[in-house]
């Protein structure tokens, strides 16, 4: 069957959580919290779904403020579907949808190399936080 993609579909979160789970996201994402998935769910302001059918086998979900940064927060392609340019097609989608943003993305460690080669530059400038006791 051919893949279609939607922009800003309604998605339901286990079809969310579905996703992340046969891209191996899952693996990096609080899955036994329902709350917290729902949460990333509802507070993205930015989805394209590819789609075999009615199945969601790809995800691109992100926060952008519609000019200067579109962070994507999760591009995720089932694995029986990933090698078929669906990641890059919804990544082409998502820039599309806002131009003027530059797309950001942290990489997954299984994906440090793809995305060198679809031409995406590589950042040495990144820093994180994950409790605000950590702040000195």
């Amino acid at each position: 069957m051919e893949i279609s993609y939607r922009e800003n579909p309604i998605i339901e979160l286990k079809d969310f959580m579905a996703i992340l789970e046969r891209s191996t996201l899952g693996q990096r994402r609080p899955m036994h919290d329902f709350a917290a998935m729902q949460t990333m769910l509802d507070h993205a302001n930015v989805y394209v779904g590819a789609y075999d059918g009615d199945t969601l086998v790809g995800l691109a979900r992100g926060m952008t403020d519609f000019v200067y940064t579109t962070y994507l927060a999760d591009l995720a392609v089932d694995v029986d579907f990933q090698h078929q340019g669906i990641g890059k097609e919804l990544l082409i989608r998502v820039k599309k949808l806002h131009p003027r943003a530059k797309l950001i993305l942290l990489a997954a460690p299984a994906a440090q190399g793809y995305y060198p080669k679809i031409g995406m530059q590589r950042h040495e400038h990144c820093f994180f936080i994950d409790d605000v006791n950590e702040i000195r």
